[in-house]
């Protein structure tokens, strides 16, 4: 076989790679649900609430930093829920999980949440609300969760995250 053979054979498994990892990359970046899809409960989600979805999913990864509300220096949970809304909807949101709990905004029930409703947690034996984190679909949510972690989506139905929820917030309708 000659040398120019050898690299036409060892390049078509380098070039599936290469478009596979495009393809994946592609999805990645991809909004979870297009405007005008439906969400899981049927509901068209619109253009604020696919923009709070797709800010909240680019900043998985993020460090977390007490007190933190930007990419630059790492988020706090509302950090997080405070740079997103102010980032994708131009909504400047309270601060702290105090204030968000305290929101009068629609309070909607866990079998009818939204992608951009506020998710309010009482953890770590707290009794007030001391977490929170942004719904984004089929049942998942991203949030800071602690110190020396960093920004991640994680299920709702997790029992640790059940066992904590206390309620959600709509901002967006």
């Amino acid at each position: 076989m000659t040398l120019a053979g050898n690299r036409a054979r060892s390049s078509r498994p380098a070039a599936f790679l290469i478009a596979l990892l495009l393809g994946l990359l592609a999805g990645c970046s991809s909004a979870p649900a297009p405007i005008g899809q439906h969400s899981a409960s049927g509901r068209e989600i619109g253009k604020a609430q696919a923009e709070v979805q797709v800010r909240a999913m680019g900043l998985i990864g993020a460090p977390y930093r007490y007190g933190g509300s930007s990419p630059a220096t790492g988020f706090d949970c509302s950090g997080l829920i405070h740079y997103v809304y102010r980032e994708a909807a131009g909504i400047d949101l309270p601060r702290t999980t105090a204030e968000l709990s305290a929101l009068r905004t629609d309070k909607p029930p866990a079998d009818a949440l939204q992608p951009g409703d506020l998710l309010l947690f009482k953890v770590k034996g707290g009794r007030k609300v001391n977490h929170a984190g942004i719904y984004v679909g089929d049942g998942r949510f991203v949030h800071a969760p602690s110190s020396g972690g960093r920004v991640r989506l994680d299920r709702l139905d997790d029992r640790y995250w059940l066992r904590g929820y206390t309620g959600a917030r709509r901002v967006l309708n």
